[in-house]
């Protein structure tokens, strides 16, 4: 049977694993959304929360969801794809439900041991936050997985492209629902109704999973297809499960330090315009969250971001089959051309000072230049790493990207109360205030993808695979 034949013949249940991949990415971001877009109208003026406080909640959940990563990889690797992400989803669904509890328990713990209802509100929500992260720590982890399992290398930029645009599909959804939802129903039923959603799509991924020489929807020419490189030969069903290189020794090698490196110095980023935009759009314009002009602005904001980033996956494709390169010179390649497109980031707030637009555009392609950066980034860990492994990689990673987003958030929240506090006092190039505490931050977050970049480069000038 001739190659056209088998293309024609072959089945794609690949691209039903990305469709789910897809959702639940989308799902989590959308979990992790509800509270930047409530807080600040609807929760701050409940308890009193300062710029501070709301720095520390995402601050330390950002820290806890660093610790889970370092073991979620683990755990997922460990536990097979199927079992490990039911648990990670099961955990941060069950987290994102009972945020909705933190304002009734403040209000009576705050009242029976007469203690300030910020401080208890506060506590409260680090602990709802500590369980989101937990169980959103499997979710990057356990896709990167199951795309290293069912695509070959040329494919899996691309399949990471479309399901990791889920994080920025999940905050074009959020603004639009989320903030309604709030508005008619109470914050509280935003975090259970948005929450819920995962516990739907476990169902699907109990029926629909499976690994592909195990799935009745996978074809023998399917297969072969997904078996295709050639340093990955096809192996029987029952010795494909390898031992995973030990924990520990993942540390020894320089191909997980340059993901390490590429993860810290850029994902903190991403989850300081995640979870700060919608306060920015309302301390600087005046835009609330819930208002149609809010609304718009975060949504032009993750739009520009989806439609660019999906590309982003593709570009080494076309280098690798146009071009003839190796996937991961490719990779590196197209990681470089997007790491140019944060710079923009440094104008946003020149150009707000003409309208919000400019910012809600600018920092849309800033984040989709992340998207696009991040895509590329997950998929080195399957060029280099054997298939036992990417989960774990995979995690430490993420356990760098969540120690980066500590620092960012928590830095960010006491820079803002403090500018705040300082007024024209504070100034930085010839802004004031929490303008001039904005213009920093957007500073480092444009310089970070080129650092990064050349940090990587540093530590793996080469491809180089790691063998078990």
């Amino acid at each position: 049977m001739n190659k056209d034949t088998n293309q024609k013949l072959m089945t794609n249940w690949r691209w039903w694993m990305v469709v789910l991949l897809f959702v639940a990415t989308t799902v989590n971001y959308m979990d992790r959304q509800v509270l930047s877009l409530t807080w600040k109208e609807f929760i701050a003026p409940e308890f009193q929360w300062t710029y501070d406080d709301y720095g520390t909640i995402t601050a330390v959940f950002s820290l806890f969801y660093a610790f889970a990563m370092l073991f979620a990889g683990k755990f997922v690797d460990w536990m097979g794809t199927k079992k490990g992400y039911l648990w990670a989803i099961g955990i941060w669904s069950f987290g994102a439900c009972i945020h909705a509890l933190c304002g009734w328990g403040a209000i009576r713990i705050a009242s029976g041991l007469s203690l300030a209802i910020s401080t208890v509100s506060v506590w409260l929500f680090l602990a709802a936050r500590a369980i989101l992260a937990l169980g959103e720590a499997g979710n990057f982890p356990a896709a990167i997985k199951t795309t290293a399992e069912y695509f070959p290398k040329k494919d899996r930029a691309f399949a990471t492209s479309i399901f990791n645009s889920g994080a920025s599909v999940g905050a074009l959804i959020a603004p639009v629902t989320i903030p309604p939802l709030a508005k008619a129903f109470g914050w509280e039923m935003a975090f259970i109704i948005i929450g819920a959603l995962g516990f739907i799509w476990m169902g699907f991924w109990v029926f629909m999973y499976d690994k592909p020489h195990k799935s009745k929807h996978v074809n023998a020419a399917e297969l072969a297809y997904i078996q295709q490189d050639e340093d990955e030969p096809v192996v029987e069903a029952a010795a494909e499960e390898k031992k995973s290189i030990p924990f520990l020794k993942c540390f020894s090698y320089r191909q997980t330090w340059a993901f390490i490196a590429g993860k810290f110095f850029t994902d903190g980023v991403w989850w300081f315009y995640l979870f700060w935009a919608p306060a920015y759009f309302q301390d600087q314009f005046g835009y609330k969250a819930s208002s149609g002009t809010g609304m718009m602005l975060i949504t032009t904001l993750y739009l520009i971001v989806t439609v660019i980033s999906i590309f982003g996956g593709y570009l080494p494709k076309l280098f690798v089959e146009k071009k003839g390169m190796h996937p991961y010179n490719g990779r590196m390649l197209a990681m470089l051309i997007f790491a140019f497109f944060p710079l923009f980031a440094l104008f946003a707030q020149p150009m707000g000072q003409m309208s919000a637009w400019w910012p809600a555009i600018i920092i849309g392609i800033a984040g989709a230049g992340h998207q696009a950066w991040s895509a590329n980034l997950f998929s080195t860990v399957g060029d280099m790493f054997p298939k036992s492994a990417v989960a774990t990689i995979t995690g430490i990673g993420g356990m760098a990207g969540g120690i980066s987003s500590f620092l960012i958030n928590k830095g960010a929240g006491a820079l803002f109360t403090y500018s705040e506090e300082a007024g024209k006092a504070f100034t930085f190039l010839g802004f004031e205030g929490k303008e001039a505490g904005y213009m920093i931050v957007f500073c480092i977050c444009a310089v970070a993808y080129l650092v990064a970049w050349m940090v990587m480069k540093a530590l793996v000038p080469k491809y180089k695979k790691i063998e078990e």
